[in-house]
């Protein structure tokens, strides 16, 4: 059993520089919520799905958000021992396809009667035995698929929120409110007054939840969990991820909140972006892990 300071350290890392309200939702998180989403992979093994792909249309592209933090953790599951597909649509998979080293599996752009059958072929097929969704958007009260603005994009996203219904073993990685996961907190975050906090969040639930100023820091945030419960570092070198996000973008990822062709990751910099895993292995190193 590791001791929870490193945990609540991860938590405060993958919350610095935020943007989006995420940290007034903390208060409202079960204690140790990083270390929970660890245990529950790690008391899961074998074929895990990882969903991603966020869709900016305005922009025609997904966004650089998500795709090298899915691939983070798919790539530290891997060295444990586990198998992993990645979870997508046709309109993210290209993305996808560029950084992962696995199968990529697209999920039909179709209605909900649908998607569901597919939901569940896909489970007969593979028997997951546990989900991620990181930056994925998840369906709201309304039952459509809106980005941090409002704007409605359901046209462009496939349901897959219908795997997560389906499964009782699943993390949610989420920096916005709209994402699939956020639904566990879908009755606080219409009472947070914050410009980028939606009033019609995600409902879509997940067993258990992360939340970080940046989705791909959540994600880095639960890999260096699993690197000190394992005692290995499992994380990607700064300049390794700063790669991942070259790569996306070359293939035509843009960065989420402008729309722009720019190897920027919500707003950040490769070098702002970069701070986030850079603290992750400083905290690793001072706890024995190299």
């Amino acid at each position: 059993m590791i001791d929870n300071d490193p945990i609540s350290q991860i938590e405060d890392i993958v919350l610095q520089d935020d943007i989006r309200g995420m940290t007034a939702l903390k208060p409202h998180m079960p204690q140790n919520y990083v270390a929970r989403c660890a245990d529950l992979l790690l008391d899961h093994p074998g074929k895990i799905f990882i969903v991603t792909g966020f869709y900016i249309m305005a922009a025609e592209a997904t966004e650089t958000d998500g795709p090298p933090g899915a691939v983070t953790l798919g790539n530290a599951l891997t060295k444990l021992g586990n198998e992993i597909a990645y979870v997508t649509d046709e309109l993210s998979s290209e993305v996808v396809r560029s950084i992962a080293e696995h199968e990529v599996i697209e999920f039909p752009i179709t209605n909900h009667f649908e998607s569901a059958n597919f939901a569940n072929e896909l489970f007969q097929e593979h028997s997951p035995s546990a989900l991620i969704a990181i930056e994925r958007a998840g369906l709201v009260g309304d039952g459509t698929y809106r980005n941090f603005r409002g704007v409605d994009f359901t046209p462009y996203n496939a349901k897959i929120d219908h795997l997560f219904d389906q499964h009782p073993y699943s993390v949610g990685i989420g920096d916005g409110g709209n994402e699939i996961g956020m639904g566990n907190l879908q009755n606080v975050i219409p009472t947070i007054e914050h410009e980028y906090l939606p009033k019609n969040p995600c409902v879509t639930t997940t067993t258990e939840l992360i939340i970080a100023s940046c989705s791909n820091w959540g994600g880095y945030g639960l890999v260096a969990a699993l690197s000190l419960k394992h005692g290995i570092n499992l994380l990607p070198s700064v300049e390794e991820a700063k790669q991942m996000v070259r790569e996306i973008v070359a293939v035509g990822a843009v960065e989420g909140m402008s729309g722009e062709s720019k190897e920027f990751v919500d707003g950040r910099d490769l070098e702002g972006d970069s701070v986030c895993i850079s603290d992750l292995h400083v905290l690793l190193a001072e706890q024995g892990i190299g």
